[in-house]
């Protein structure tokens, strides 16, 4: 559009700038041929003045009527344009039919005119019998006593009629121009976009660390730019690749050498709350330091999936199993965290079993990962509710609770890795998560070809669903 616009503007101040030139040319052409026919009838007045045959007005015609001899006016009358001759009394001894023709009025105001000039010659517009026309006058030195000055003029509205002309051909001109501009432009810029369509659509594709190993084609056309630009992103990624590989693998690497320790540290501990002679007033730092250590191991086995799963080493172990199974198993635990929460927890399951092709520990973990999110932001007196379902074509698996709900703006980050709700939103004023369990979640699902999916209202609680497919019908069945 902008080359549209461009083209457009260009045009239409060429086509100006061509009209003021060529209305300037055929003014300049008609001044020139002005001054020509001028010096062609003072010529003819001057050869006509010396022939010996008197002077050139004759005085013998009608009374108070002077003209030019006849043989005078033949010679002239063969003159194009508005010719008419002053006397020195300032009649007009000559004047050409195209003069005659025009009202008495406009005759006397075009020898006011000719009867004014105090130059040798000068050039000059008048409108006579409403049209405008362009004369050349001049004072005639040689054309014998009785002769004082001529003018010649020609209509103005030719000239104008040609600039007219000329600016109606770009009226029709400039539309044709235009549509073939945008048919141009239109051409041209898509062919000019196509590789940056694709160039798009590849780094759309590009949605996490593990497509970082894409690259952009290279464009069919050869654009330098385009070129450029395809090369600078490829060489970004690349970079952005080797960054995440090697922090991919240092959190593998760390979380697998902390699991040693730890398990040491808890074996340890573990030992020492076991031992008789443990003195009374250490138990509770012992219990602080079993927690402690229970919380890292937790974190650090949630990195190490996350990590796994990066490096596409995280493998699912699929089984025909039931799923009601796994949800009424995770509702006892939640039961248990509900009663030290002051909290109720109920389960609605369908009389019929539901069947999923899916690692069962990894379905228990993701069932479990929503429940204890769900008691843990429900304040006391509140409730959680777990509930399954399944249609001809797919499972549905909801944990809804009436807890403090989450803000509109943080709902599309809950499934963001480290992060978490404020520490006031919680229902107990303090975080005992690490902000992985809803992105560990959210794999699970995705890793089941499913979608897990969340809404929310502040103070009216949060309702996370996780569609699953169904498994396929048994052989025989």
């Amino acid at each position: 559009m902008w080359y549209t616009v461009a083209l457009a503007a260009a045009v239409i101040a060429f086509g100006i700038v061509l009209s003021l030139l060529q209305r300037r040319a055929l003014e300049q052409t008609m001044r020139e041929r002005l001054r020509e026919i001028t010096g062609r009838v003072e010529s003819v007045l001057e050869s006509h003045s010396r022939d010996g045959r008197g002077p050139l007005v004759d005085r013998t015609f009608a009374p108070r009527t002077v003209q030019l001899r006849l043989d005078v006016q033949d010679r002239l009358s063969v003159m194009p344009g508005l010719v008419l001759v002053l006397d020195t009394a300032g009649i007009g001894v000559y004047g050409s039919p195209e003069v005659r023709r025009l009202p008495a009025q406009a005759q006397d105001q075009l020898r006011r005119q000719l009867t004014s000039l105090t130059t040798i010659e000068r050039d000059f517009s008048i409108t006579l019998d409403d049209a405008s026309y362009r004369f050349h006058a001049r004072r005639l030195q040689s054309a014998g006593p009785g002769i004082m000055a001529l003018a010649v003029g020609e209509p103005q509205p030719a000239t104008a009629l040609a600039v007219q002309r000329f600016a109606a051909s770009l009226v029709l001109i400039i539309p044709i121009l235009a549509g073939f501009a945008v048919l141009v432009g239109y051409v041209l810029a898509s062919r000019a976009l196509v590789p940056v369509g694709h160039m798009i659509d590849e780094l759309e594709a590009i949605t996490d660390g593990r497509t970082l190993h894409r690259r952009l084609l290279a464009p069919q056309v050869q654009v330098d730019e385009i070129d450029r630009l395809a090369n600078a992103l490829n060489g970004l990624m690349a970079r952005l690749e080797t960054s995440f590989s090697a922090l991919r693998r240092f959190v593998a690497d760390a979380s697998h050498e902390l699991k040693t320790p730890l398990t040491v540290m808890r074996a340890g501990v573990e030992r020492a709350l076991t031992d008789e002679k443990l003195p009374p007033e250490a138990l509770q730092p012992l219990e602080d330091t079993l927690q402690g250590v229970q919380h890292m191991t937790e974190l650090v086995e949630s990195l190490l999936t996350l990590a796994r799963v990066d490096e596409g080493r995280m493998e699912l172990h699929r089984e025909r199993l039931d799923l009601c199974a796994v949800v009424e198993e995770v509702h006892e635990t939640a039961q248990i965290l509900g009663e030290d929460a002051g909290l109720e927890v109920t389960l609605d399951l369908p009389a019929e079993p539901v069947l999923v092709e899916g690692d069962r520990g990894r379905l228990r973990q993701l069932v479990m990962n929503l429940a204890t999110n769900a008691v843990k932001y429900t304040p006391a007196g509140g409730r959680v509710e777990l509930s399954l379902s399944q249609t001809s074509e797919a499972i549905s698996l909801s944990v809804r609770d009436s807890g403090i709900g989450i803000a509109p703006g943080d709902v599309s980050r809950v499934f963001d890795r480290f992060w978490r709700a404020d520490v006031a939103r919680s229902r107990t004023g303090e975080q005992t998560g690490f902000g992985l369990g809803l992105s560990i979640a959210r794999w699970i699902a995705e890793a089941h070809g499913g979608s897990i999916a969340v809404t929310s209202r502040p103070g009216r609680g949060s309702t996370f669903t996780v569609t699953l497919p169904k498994a396929e019908p048994a052989e025989g069945t």
